[in-house]
């Protein structure tokens, strides 16, 4: 391939929209034509012998056993960056992807560097496009920052991201107290999840941005994480309904998130972090840029009814859990696999915040359940976080997709040992190509 490429689909966009305005640059002045003066930078592919992870769930897992799937297979085909961390991806209706991330940089289609950090008073988040049908072909840059200060907590990092009709909403909620505290004779990592802020929006595709108008002291939901008190709506993400929500089931934008509650029997420390929790709660609401910063406007799962009906309410204080595993919750997303008509949920169960951590995969054919157990992923990564299924990566079939995380962030804290396992994983933008098996 030339340096000197032409992306065809670059030059239609810009034709109609002007997306980016770091192509601008680059742009030919006198023909107009829109030229790339680099090579795109390239993922980082790692191959290694296929294998099935084997399933070992704790005792006291409460998830029945999935009758259609009970594997997964590693298909030996990592692909990647290392770039920053915390990509989730969403589908527009463009056929692009639209993702967060931060704390480290991203390449720009200029061949510079944006960085991002979400520590501290002056924290930063970062947004980037992912373009291509393949992770092992996929060109993903950044399109900028934007702060977002943090207090009365010390971190500001993204969540839930949504591209729809054209309009990108971008989630942020906050952590506390500091990214290493110290407990005891242990370091761990941000152990009180703070409250979702609210969104920043972007009718342009995320060239300019509209600043959340919520607070982290006056979050949208009105929950605080301060001194360890639990929040319910912690890191919530939004269900991925595939290109442009085109499977919502009713046209409304589904949100998961992980917290606990005050009437635990085994408290920790970190009971309620950025990557442990107690339960899975379920949010929703019509996506629009008058409704998603209204707090009135969203509805909450508030349990199933006599008949087993799924009850939503806009009381939040009725808010119910759509799971529950004590000491055994995290991080939470959901896809919708189109070809099979599940939903597969993915959540990591963080272990003391650094150390070895496990994730789980469940499938229900709906997303109030039932959910069932596909496999249980003991010490993925070693230490894998943020994992997500991106709907535009399942295959025709719905068997094969690409499991996409990031890794082994603190590969030695406490003395702890972290290895990379599966084959690739590391810190940045880590996809594993993988089949689920009966």
């Amino acid at each position: 391939m030339s340096k000197k490429i032409i992306i065809t689909a670059f030059i239609a966009l810009l034709g109609t929209v002007s997306l980016y305005s770091q192509v601008q640059v680059i742009r030919d002045k006198k023909g107009q034509k829109v030229k790339i003066e680099i090579e795109p930078l390239k993922p980082t592919i790692v191959n290694f012998e296929p294998f099935v992870w084997t399933s070992e769930p704790p005792a006291d897992c409460p998830f029945p056993a999935s009758k259609e799937f009970s594997q997964v297979r590693f298909l030996g085909v990592k692909s990647g960056f290392y770039f920053a961390d915390t990509f989730y991806p969403t589908w527009g209706d463009d056929d692009l992807q639209y993702s967060p991330y931060t704390d480290g940089g991203c390449w720009r289609l200029d061949g510079s560097w944006d960085n991002s950090w979400s520590g501290g008073a002056n924290a930063v988040t970062g947004q980037a496009v992912m373009e291509g049908n393949d992770p092992q072909n996929i060109v993903v840059y950044s399109l900028g920052t934007q702060p977002g200060a943090p207090m009365p907590y010390t971190g500001r990092y993204p969540c839930g991201s949504l591209m729809h009709n054209g309009v990108w909403y971008y989630g942020t909620y906050c952590l506390g107290p500091e990214g290493g505290t110290r407990y005891g004779d242990i370091t761990v990592n941000w152990p009180w999840l703070g409250p979702f802020v609210g969104f920043r929006t972007s009718t342009d595709k995320g060239r300019s941005w509209k600043n959340c108008p919520h607070t982290p002291e006056k979050a949208i939901f009105g929950e605080s994480g301060l001194y360890g008190h639990p929040v319910k709506i912690g890191s919530p993400h939004f269900v991925d309904f595939g290109k442009n929500m085109q499977y919502s089931p009713d046209g409304k934008a589904y949100m998961v998130a992980h917290g606990a509650d005050m009437n635990d029997a085994k408290p920790r420390f970190w009971n309620s972090s950025w990557i442990t929790g107690d339960n899975i709660y379920m949010l929703r609401v019509t996506p629009s840029v008058e409704n998603i910063n209204d707090p009135a406007k969203w509805e909450f799962y508030g349990g199933k009814d006599a008949s087993g009906n799924a009850v939503w309410t806009n009381d939040f204080s009725q808010i119910k859990p759509l799971l529950e595993w004590n000491n055994n919750m995290g991080c939470v997303t959901v896809t919708y696999n189109a070809p099979l008509k599940k939903y597969l949920m993915c959540v990591t169960d963080g272990g003391n915040t650094v150390s070895k951590m496990n994730t789980y995969l469940l499938e229900s054919e709906s997303l109030t359940g039932e959910w069932k157990l596909v496999t249980y992923l003991k010490s993925f990564g070693e230490q894998a976080y943020f994992v997500n299924i991106p709907a535009k990566f399942i295959s025709d079939d719905g068997k094969v997709m690409w499991l996409m995380y990031s890794g082994n962030f603190a590969t030695n804290w406490n003395g702890e040992n972290i290895q990379s396992n599966p084959p690739g994983s590391h810190y940045g933008l880590v996809m594993q190509k993988v089949q689920l098996l009966k």
